[in-house]
């Protein structure tokens, strides 16, 4: 049987000076989420396993996601966080590449305030050393930054490319252009993917509905095609405006007129391709007895 992954979610322990982002609007999120919550989430939803996504831009966060990882067998990969602009990044980056767990790397782009930080040299210098340890990269923009993406993607065409939320297009107006006509030029490079995450909150949490967010996934799929597609929830950001298990029946909804295979495809083997999962661990989200 094919093994369905969630290719995005995150874990934390709720600081508020760590996490000065969740302001008021956001009480649901302000406590900790940890693996046993999860674990739940999933159970109920019919997911096998999750790739863990960085949070913080620390390498502690790093490590400690290594290690629930290490612990927690449905936890299939994390996409942790290093120093990829600094020029000390092999020494950072030598002790966390020995763990099989780390499967990429991810910054904050979208947080920069430099519009034209993926293309600074520095940051380049890192992505290209990602290839010999064999990470990936996730990319986090926002929409405007698609046109310096599509240039940053081609300074690198051995290395695999995940793009996170489908780049945060600004759904809350409905807004298709650029963003279509930009991710669809993204999408001719072969060694990019495309993770269907994140869209309820760019919409507006409160007030959204599938069919506000179906334009957004019905242009990945013309261009990514289903073999470079992939399910993620973005747990527990995405409990600002949906839960867990019916974000997975939204797209398993969207996904019921393809074929078996490019289900399966969306639902586990683009994010076991893309990140090189190992195999599946028997009853690893099975609860103790």
């Amino acid at each position: 049987m094919a093994q369905t992954i969630d290719s995005h979610h995150h874990f934390w322990r709720y600081d508020p000076a760590e996490y000065d982002w969740i302001d008021q609007s956001m009480a649901v999120l302000r406590r900790d989420f940890l693996p046993e919550d999860l674990r739940t989430s999933i159970n109920a939803a019919g997911i096998d396993g999750v790739v863990s996504v960085q949070a913080r831009q620390t390498l502690e966060e790093t490590r400690w996601l290594l290690s629930l990882a290490r612990e927690h067998p449905f936890i299939r990969g994390v996409v942790g966080w290093a120093p990829l602009a600094s020029p000390d990044l092999q020494r950072e980056l030598d002790p966390l590449v020995g763990d099989a767990n780390l499967v990429g790397l991810r910054h904050v782009v979208q947080g920069e305030p430099d519009d034209e930080f993926i293309l600074r040299d520095d940051f380049n210098r890192g992505i290209d050393s990602l290839r010999a340890f064999g990470l990936c990269y996730d990319i986090l923009i926002y929409e405007r930054h698609l046109p310096q993406t599509i240039r940053f993607v081609d300074r690198h065409p051995g290395q695999v490319f995940v793009l996170d939320h489908v780049a945060k297009p600004n759904i809350r107006v409905r807004e298709m252009e650029p963003w279509r006509r930009n991710i669809g030029e993204l999408a001719r490079r072969e060694h990019v993917y495309c993770k269907l995450s994140g869209m309820v909150t760019e919409a507006d949490p409160q007030h959204w509905s599938p069919a506000q967010l179906r334009p957004y996934y019905d242009a990945v799929l013309e261009t990514f095609g289903p073999r470079r597609l992939m399910f993620g929830s973005d747990w527990p950001v995405c409990l600002l405006g949906v839960e867990y298990a019916r974000w997975a029946d939204i797209v398993r909804e969207w996904t019921a007129a393809l074929s078996h295979t490019e289900r399966n495809q969306i639902f586990g083997g683009s994010a076991i391709e893309a990140y090189r999962l190992p195999a599946a661990r028997p009853a690893a989200n099975k609860p103790a007895k």
